[in-house]
């Protein structure tokens, strides 16, 4: 009787009554701009907000407390003309942890190679097989990133179908702009979206992916009973971190482990054991060589 209910309700309130699966919150900042007008962007601001949040990006059913909480943040860099821009795009995303109330990211990414055009009231829209405009397409693109990333971190290599979404949006791609962050050269080489995608469809970067399931199902998700035991799981899971490490040096894979992660394998270490700090302190170090001193702390 209460589905009944439910659904004679949501019937009534029309579409926008259910839950998607995004709840993103969206910024735009655009201090460095001089002359265009700050109306456009409160709209687009809106636009993204609405396209992220009201699209239908799987075919699953979301309860609203279960919506994947995300952050864009888009700063406007440089007008190209009244309605052409360049812009840096940072998309942040993170999931609850069983048990608690601490959420814990899974996504931390700036993308600098951002050029779209929009015109104020211009609707976004999200198509499967075909190219609308690159703003669109862009956030389409991050918008499974995302779900993959999720449902890779709740059982083990569920992102696979979002990935290649992801990858289907590249196909997509005209040659025009193809040099703006979709193409396997370029500026940004091996850190744009066309690698985002390769990495993680690549067979190179699996126990990655395994070590995201691992680190999150089978370790946070349990420390709220067994610390100690959550902590032993995660361990292994940063091997198999360490092993992508060796097998696809310099991917953005693992650059995108170590945005979302480092920080916190620092503070769950610091009350490690003497090995498992050591071990941990090696493996960051390994895969973050640049940030090596940040892990001495737990020594």
């Amino acid at each position: 009787m209460q589905r009944a209910c439910l659904f004679i309700f949501f019937l009534f309130a029309g579409s926008t009554a259910f839950a998607q699966e995004l709840n993103c919150s969206v910024k735009i900042n655009i201090q460095k701009l001089r002359t265009a007008d700050p109306r456009i962007f409160e709209t687009l601001e809106q636009a993204i907000a609405e396209f992220m949040n009201n699209t239908k990006w799987t075919e699953d059913v979301f309860e609203p407390q279960e919506r994947i909480q995300c952050n864009i943040l888009l700063t406007l860099q440089e007008e190209l003309s009244p309605t052409s821009f360049r812009a840096e795009l940072s998309v942040q995303s993170s999931r609850p942890v069983f048990g608690t109330s601490y959420e814990t990211a899974i996504f931390n990414h700036i993308d600098n190679e951002l050029v779209f055009t929009y015109e104020q009231y211009q609707p976004l829209i999200y198509s499967r097989n075909s190219y609308n405009n690159n703003l669109s397409s862009v956030l389409s693109f991050y918008a499974f990133i995302i779900l993959g990333l999720d449902y890779d971190s709740f059982s083990l290599y569920g992102g696979e179908p979002y990935f290649l979404n992801a990858q289907e949006i590249i196909n997509t791609i005209p040659q025009s702009v193809a040099g703006q962050g979709w193409a396997p050269s370029g500026s940004n080489f091996n850190r744009n979206r066309f690698w985002i995608a390769e990495n993680l469809l690549s067979p190179r970067v699996r126990p990655m992916r395994e070590a995201m399931y691992t680190y999150h199902r089978l370790a946070l998700d349990i420390m709220y009973q067994n610390v100690e035991k959550g902590r032993a799981i995660m361990s292994d899971a940063l091997e198999n971190v360490l092993k992508v490490n060796q097998s696809y040096p310099n991917s953005v894979a693992i650059i995108m482990f170590i945005n979302a992660k480092s920080q916190e394998v620092i503070e769950i270490f610091k009350l490690g054991t003497p090995r498992e700090k050591e071990q941990a302190v090696r493996v960051m170090s390994r895969i973050d060589g640049s940030n090596a001193d940040r892990y001495r702390v737990l020594n």
